[in-house]
């Protein structure tokens, strides 16, 4: 991405965004409510486009190729697309769609290929034992992970998570940090970005990191570099001390800051 810029009316949801992300790296995008990181994320995924800048997403630029053919190659999970899903629909039909990008299974027919492709990964991500039930039925955690095995479906050189941790209780998060590390760790993984609030969330071999505020880098590069006090702290406006244990990241504000926005 280059000067990109998203407006909405009077409000700016991203300014003057520069970011480069390479084959070999796995992002963390971090930031307070509203700071634009969701709208980044749904820009690289090819469901946005902004308002002023250019974006070039596996060597296409946006504006100059058939979406069509280039989303595909981009795995995305987000809590957004639960308003495209037939919430009647099955586990493994959430997933099995996901290999040419579409929601909701029609009439179409699918390979034999495409639906053992589908329970391999609902197996590798720990849900394969409610692959045959209805969407609605599971549980925020489930989906979670319906979501992410739909997203590595159509096999994607690049694999976007939105916040794959929120809701999740502490067992919940903590399996699905595991699968996101081993997933990370695997040389032949497509490129990962993952969105998220909280430090604690961020899996191990997560190797750089974006933080934003206000629609505006506050830093961009290794992620022992920009994961500091100084760069949190003016990123969400309080005394911030960052700390990292074994691979995983803990902040905690000072009580000054947390009396002040109590």
């Amino acid at each position: 991405m280059t000067g990109v810029g998203v407006r909405r009316g009077e409000s700016h949801l991203l300014s003057d965004l520069d970011w480069s992300v390479h084959a070999d790296e796995r992002w963390v995008v971090i930031g307070p409510n509203g700071a634009g990181k969701t709208t980044a994320l749904t820009i690289a995924s090819t469901r946005m486009f902004p308002t002023v800048g250019s974006v070039e997403v596996l060597g296409e630029v946006m504006g100059k190729v058939d979406i069509a053919e280039l989303r595909p190659r981009v795995g995305f999970a987000s809590s957004m697309l639960l308003r495209e899903i037939p919430m009647h629909e099955r586990a493994i039909d959430v997933v099995v769609t996901g290999a040419y990008a579409v929601t909701g299974r029609w009439n179409e027919q699918y390979a034999d290929e495409d639906t053992d492709r589908a329970m391999e990964l609902l197996s590798a991500w720990g849900a394969r034992s409610y692959s045959e039930r209805p969407f609605a039925s599971l549980s925020e955690g489930e989906r979670k992970r319906v979501l992410i095995a739909r997203a590595l479906m159509s096999d994607p050189e690049l694999l976007l998570l939105d916040e794959p941790g929120a809701g999740l209780d502490l067992a919940g998060r903590e399996e699905l940090i595991g699968l996101l590390d081993d997933f990370a760790a695997d040389p032949l993984a497509p490129s990962l970005v993952l969105v998220t609030h909280h430090v604690e969330e961020i899996p191990t071999r997560i190797t750089h990191a974006l933080v934003l505020a206000h629609g505006k880098v506050v830093a961009s590069g290794p992620i022992d570099e920009v994961m500091t006090g100084d760069r949190l702290s003016e990123a969400y406006g309080i005394d911030v001390t960052v700390e990292s244990v074994s691979g995983r990241w803990m902040a905690v504000a000072s009580r000054t800051a947390r009396a002040s926005h109590g």
